[in-house]
């Protein structure tokens, strides 16, 4: 990762991402926010302690995209969410905190879909990210900003957060490295909830070794989010010293339902891991069938509640037809809320109403440990396991956007980690005949979030269309 020095000011690097960001917003409306005075300002902060000789962190003057549902002073932190214009946070986020203690430079926050809810950042009040290689494709969801921020080359990091697929689909959509890590791995302190048991916050990079970084400076337990785990990631440097790895592949996913070009680019990595010595292991996980019917249960349960809090008294937007303060929560949430968050704030309410928590919820709840149990199960035959991330390509805008069964059916591959608490890590593996990106996504025990990024790395180093990111970087400190 490029950080100032005496060679290299964190003004030019400022200044050159700014430029960057401002030429492409118009065209794929990456950012909801631009921090050019802010960003500035910082930058030559660092670069007067660095010509002073004072320490500087690791990532210093590195400008990084965030995405808006993380809480800053700086702009707004809308969400992408009409609910929350106007919203100026007194609080920073655990994360944010970390990586600007750093040095790192936020120089814009990242578009979504509104709340994250949504696979194609189409359900965003500001309108639609459009994807990296094609305008009429989408960018991915609900994290599409930060992916396009990234694979333009407009930042070297961005922020994501990933409750069933947000990071690892548009980085797959992408052509970038999108990391979800285990559960709790990384505070959720001052991140807007979607679902509080499956919420992780991770990032988006060009190589497993900026995010191997990402995660040394981040990891690490929380006060201020008591679901946060002891830091492991840090203390942990065996990495599966076994250079001989034992993939997984589901058998349950090679079905008509993935698309010729994605099934081909798993065919193809699994050709290329054994033509490199790796064993492959066919494994029958017949649960993972349930995953998407139990996100679409426990997910929407929990948003329900966190959004509850959202009623126009105490901050963001407030309707102004309103007679009684009835009508204010009401008409503020109704013109407040996208179509997709409604949809989410009813299903969930449906299935915890009584009559129906036994019927819905809680035959979730249950098909959720069968999930977890077969992981658990499936990691004592392999050391990873190798999936797609989605079972198509990036779509067209506006081709799901009417359909939500459709829309959901994008994350049919991914919610299951989220359920599990498992880590998984989007990589890239090519294009289509097109030229659309197609990612996969590599999957580990929990708390094997550092071995998942240097076997990433290995497996750059061996494909000719991937990183070549060096093993000593992975666990030995960087740049």
């Amino acid at each position: 990762m490029k950080t100032a020095s005496k060679e290299i000011t964190a003004m030019s690097l400022v200044k050159a991402a700014l430029e960057k960001a401002h030429q492409h917003q118009d065209e794929y409306h990456i950012f909801t926010f631009l921090n050019d005075a802010n960003a500035i300002k910082k930058a030559a902060e660092i670069d007067e302690k660095i010509k002073n000789g004072q320490p500087v962190g690791r990532l210093a003057g590195v400008p990084y995209a965030l995405k808006d549902n993380f809480l800053s002073p700086e702009g707004e932190t809308t969400a992408s969410a009409h609910i929350l214009e106007g919203f100026t946070s007194p609080i920073t986020a655990t994360a944010v905190k970390k990586l600007e203690e750093e040095g790192a430079i936020m120089i814009g926050r990242t578009n979504l879909d509104a709340f994250a809810h949504g696979s194609s950042t189409e359900n965003s009040y500001f309108g639609p990210t459009k994807n990296s290689k094609d305008l009429t494709r989408v960018a991915g969801g609900s994290s599409g900003g930060s992916a396009v921020a990234v694979a333009l080359d407009i930042v070297e990091f961005a922020t994501g957060t990933d409750t069933g697929g947000s990071i690892r689909q548009p980085a797959s959509f992408n052509g970038v490295y999108g990391l979800k890590p285990t559960y709790g791995t990384v505070s959720r302190y001052g991140v807007v909830a979607m679902a509080s048991s499956t919420d992780c916050v991770g990032f988006f990079a060009k190589d497993p070794a900026d995010l191997d970084l990402l995660m040394q400076i981040t990891s690490g337990q929380d006060a201020n989010d008591l679901t946060t785990l002891p830091d492991f990631y840090n203390s942990d440097t065996s990495g599966f010293d076994d250079p001989v790895k034992k993939i997984g592949i589901v058998k349950d996913f090679d079905n008509d339902a993935v698309a010729p070009a994605v099934r081909k680019a798993l065919q193809d990595k699994i050709a290329e891991l054994k033509a490199n010595g790796h064993e492959i292991v066919e494994l029958s996980m017949p649960a993972l069938k349930y995953a998407l019917a139990a996100y679409y249960i426990i997910v929407p349960a929990e948003v329900a509640s966190n959004l509850s809090r959202h009623d126009g008294i105490r901050y963001g937007f407030r309707s102004e037809d309103a007679g009684s303060l009835q009508d204010l929560y009401g008409h503020t949430r109704n013109e407040g809320f996208m179509p997709e968050n409604k949809r989410r704030i009813m299903i969930g309410n449906f299935v915890l109403s009584s009559g129906f928590y036994d019927a819905y919820y809680l035959k979730a709840a249950k098909a959720r440990t069968l999930i977890i149990e077969e992981y658990d199960q499936a990691f004592e035959k392999c050391d990873f396991i190798l999936t797609p991330v989605s079972p198509n390509p990036a779509f067209k805008l506006g081709e799901k956007v009417d359909d939500p069964v459709a829309m959901y059916l994008e994350d049919m591959m991914s919610v299951s980690l989220n359920l599990a608490g498992v880590p998984g890590l989007a990589i890239p593996v090519g294009q289509t005949e097109d030229g659309l990106d197609l990612g996969l996504q590599l999957v580990g025990p929990r708390r094997s979030d550092a071995a998942l990024l240097k076997f990433a790395a290995e497996m750059g180093r061996q494909s000719s269309s991937g990183s070549t990111a060096d093993d000593a970087d992975i666990m030995g400190g960087n740049d």
